[in-house]
Parts: structure tokens; C-alpha cells; sequence
């Protein structure tokens, strides 16, 4: 086939977005949480991707729920509406302009379809090669598989649901969400959907568990039993997902413990990994109560800025997740977990080593939701652990820090907490934290 020269600008940086970079890993800054106006963002595609190659981000993963940015797509521009006492119109008024401004009328294409006003919403494999730029921008594809559990109503307990959302990131093709009985089974399906479509096309793709705690969908006794979860978020920027946990749910971090504590000794299964992402739903107001862009991200280490090689390193753990602590190093080898930060002038530092031993306590207790608490917010109940699982097995004030395995721990990870407030958090009173992927010990 014959390229007509007048699309070669458009297509050379899509042609050769698989060009390496160097044959020395270097760190990578992305996003593999992102929604647009083909789901419940409030934006272009484009116009969301621009901003992220604006502001250093080397990848982008666009993931919309139960759908792929790909085939024809018109997008009614509603009348404007009333929310919460703001005037909204999805995709017209000011964010329309914008996205004109941008682009340009030869590139906005729309129509007037039976008195509805509409704009084309253009496909990744349509506007990636405005972007995609060799060894500095890569745009993924991606998806949100959007499913449920659902427990029916018995006679002696009310009826349950929650959500499970799990990203996949580099997709051939969609994958369908699945709902059930229980948030294991859920799990369970979609990673071996996931993994057979791998299998099937031979591409490299990367899913992760999204913000279990968005509400309280999943339990950590829930992950901990699922043989195929190797990911999930620590950090996820939406104001929703309770990252800190309440008195009566624990923490995405005491989650992540509890998990490896239990994945690692009698489980008898593998690694799981901690991700930071955005979960960006909102581009043009900012603060408390928003989806907004920039809150958190992770820094793969990978030879080359493709999927294939990105994934290959976050398969290996060979990345961190951050809300905007910058770390210089990170060596993580059998027996020795080193980290260095990268400082800010006026900014200290606090790194703190924390794992589980073998021989921990596995006592827990359940933690039942107060008597008053409404119909339509209870969820299965969490544990709390002993605090073996997931303790600070070491902790020290600077800028690097070292900790070498003594033998008897299941794993080490690391987490560095700096003094710096967290600009435009999604709660109040966040501070920018970077978190290490583990290293599991040698077995005895």
C-alpha cells in the first residue's frame, strides 16, 4: 500500500513509536488510569493525552470502561444542565472551544444528525500518531473492565453488592466485564480472560486491580486467594477509593501486607506489586471532590519506551508508584532492598522498610460497620491483622537508605514519605509518597 505524502508527518512518529530509546534502562514516567468522554471523563482524548505529554509524562494508558477507543463514535452535545449548582454540558460549551483552539476545525469534525448536535470522537489509532513521539511519548491502548459482585438477599443477611474494576493495559481486544456471586470469582474470570487473550495473540499486556476500597468492593482476604493478581493500586488519585482506609476498613497499604503476608506463607502464591495512578475523570476544575490529572503515577525502568518493553519491567517489579516523591535509585536484589530519593530544596525525607517475618502472628479480628451505619453502605466486613503483618522493620530520616534481608523475613518493601504536602491531593492532608515494590525472601 501506498502512504500519500501528505499523511507522512501524521504517521512517521505512530511508525516508529517502537524506536528504542538506548540500550541503558532509564526511568519512565506514566499513567495507566485514564478516562475520557468514551466513558465518564470529561474530556477529548486528545485534549487529555496533550496535557499528559505537556507535563513529562512519557506514557498513556486512555482506559474507559468496557470499551476501546476504536471504530466510529458520535457524541451528542447535550443542553447544559444544572449539577450540583454548576452549569455542565459534556464535551460543548468551553471544553468544545478548547479542543478547537487545540486542533483546529479541520481536525473537530461535526454534524447535525435529526436535530442533534454532535461531535466524532476520534478513535486512538486516529489522533496516536499526532503524539506518539520516539522515545518520549507513548500512547497505550487500554481498557476499565467494569464488573460486580452481587450477594442476593437471604434470611439472614441483606443483600450485598460492590464493585470490581480491573485495568488492562496494551489489549488486542476487549475484554467483556464479568459480574458474580462473589468479588474472588470476578477476579478471577477477568485475569483468565486477560491471560488467554495473551495467549492467544502473543502481545504483552499488564492488568491490575483497581482501588479495592472505591466502595469497599473488595477485601484484602478476597485478593490474597486470587492465584493470577500480581498488581494492584496502592494509590489511586480518585477522591472515592478511601485510600486510608476508616476505623472499619483497612488501608490500601495494611491491604497490601496483609496480602503478602498470607500470598507468601500459606497461601503458597506469588508477588503482588503495588501501582499509583490517577483515575482522572476531570480536566477543567480542579481540588477536593475531583478526578483531576497529575495525583499519582509510576516510574517504570525499562530499556525501551514500548508496551513490550514497559510491561517486561513492570512484570520484573522493576518500577515504583508515586505521588510525587522522585527516587534516584532503587536496587532491589536477592537479599538487599536500597533506596535513594531525588531531594527538594527544603523537603526531608523519612524512608521506612516494612515487611512481615516468617512465624507472624495470624490471629485477626473482624471489623463489623457501626450498628447505625446505612443499608446502602454496608459491604462484607474486613479484618484487622497483628501487628507482625506489615510492620516497620526499619525506618531512617535522609535521602538513602539501605536494608540487607536477615533471613527470616517473607519480604521487604519500601516507602518514602516526604514533608511536602500533596498539591491538589485527593483528601486533605495527603503527603507526596513514593512506594517500593517488594523483595521477597529466600525460602528456608
Amino acid at each position: 500500500m501506498r502512504i500519500p505524502l501528505l499523511l507522512l508527518p501524521l504517521l512517521l512518529p505512530s511508525l516508529f513509536a517502537a524506536a528504542p530509546a538506548g540500550d541503558a534502562p532509564r526511568w519512565y514516567k506514566g499513567n495507566t488510569h485514564t478516562h475520557s468522554l468514551w466513558s465518564d471523563g470529561d474530556d477529548y482524548p486528545e485534549m487529555i493525552a496533550d496535557w499528559y505529554k505537556r507535563a513529562g509524562y512519557h506514557f498513556l494508558a486512555l482506559s474507559d470502561h468496557n470499551i476501546l477507543s476504536e471504530g466510529t463514535r458520535w457524541f451528542e452535545l447535550k443542553a447544559p444542565v444544572s449539577l450540583k449548582g454548576e452549569v455542565v454540558q459534556r464535551g460543548g460549551g468551553e471544553v468544545l472551544q478548547k479542543y478547537l483552539r487545540r486542533f483546529g476545525p479541520d481536525w473537530v469534525e461535526l454534524r447535525d444528525n435529526a436535530g442533534r448536535r454532535e461531535v466524532r470522537l476520534k478513535p486512538l489509532a486516529e489522533f496516536a500518531p499526532l503524539l506518539n513521539e520516539p522515545g518520549r511519548f507513548l500512547l497505550i491502548p487500554a481498557e476499565e473492565i467494569t464488573g460486580a459482585w452481587t450477594r442476593p438477599k437471604s434470611d439472614t443477611a441483606p443483600a450485598l453488592t460492590g464493585p470490581v474494576h480491573i485495568n488492562v493495559t496494551n489489549p488486542r481486544d476487549l475484554v467483556p466485564a464479568v459480574n458474580a456471586a462473589d468479588a474472588v470469582t470476578v477476579m478471577q474470570r477477568t485475569l483468565e480472560a486477560v491471560a488467554a487473550q495473551r495467549e492467544r495473540t502473543g502481545q504483552p499486556m499488564f492488568a491490575h486491580l483497581n482501588h479495592p476500597n472505591f466502595r469497599w468492593g473488595v477485601t484484602a482476604e478476597e485478593m490474597m486467594r486470587v492465584e493470577r493478581l500480581r498488581f494492584f493500586e496502592v494509590y489511586n488519585g480518585h477522591p472515592g477509593v478511601e485510600n486510608a482506609g476508616d476505623a472499619t476498613h483497612l488501608s490500601m497499604d495494611a491491604m497490601w501486607d496483609a496480602l503478602l503476608a498470607f500470598r507468601l506463607s500459606d497461601l503458597k502464591l506469588g508477588v503482588v506489586y503495588g501501582v499509583a495512578t490517577d483515575d482522572s475523570h476531570h480536566y477543567h476544575k480542579v481540588g477536593l471532590g475531583r478526578s483531576s490529572s497529575g495525583r499519582g503515577w509510576v516510574m517504570v525502568r525499562a530499556r525501551h519506551l514500548t508496551a513490550e518493553s514497559l510491561i517486561r519491567a513492570l512484570e520484573a517489579g522493576d518500577f515504583y508508584g508515586t505521588s510525587g516523591v522522585t527516587l534516584r535509585e532503587v536496587v532491589r536484589e536477592p537479599g538487599r532492598l536500597s533506596v535513594e530519593v531525588e531531594p527538594e530544596a527544603g523537603v526531608s525525607y523519612r524512608i521506612q522498610f516494612i515487611g512481615t517475618r516468617r512465624g507472624f502472628d495470624r490471629r485477626s479480628e473482624e471489623l463489623a460497620p457501626p450498628a447505625d451505619e446505612k443499608p446502602a453502605r454496608r459491604t462484607l466486613n474486613h479484618r484487622r491483622y497483628s501487628s507482625e503483618v506489615g510492620s516497620v522493620l526499619a525506618e531512617a530520616t535522609g535521602t538513602r537508605a539501605e536494608y540487607r534481608l536477615k533471613g527470616d523475613e517473607l519480604y521487604v518493601r519500601a516507602k518514602v514519605i516526604s514533608t511536602k504536602p500533596k498539591a491538589d491531593g485527593s483528601v486533605p492532608g495527603e503527603w507526596e509518597t513514593a512506594w517500593v515494590q517488594p523483595v521477597v525472601g529466600a525460602r528456608p
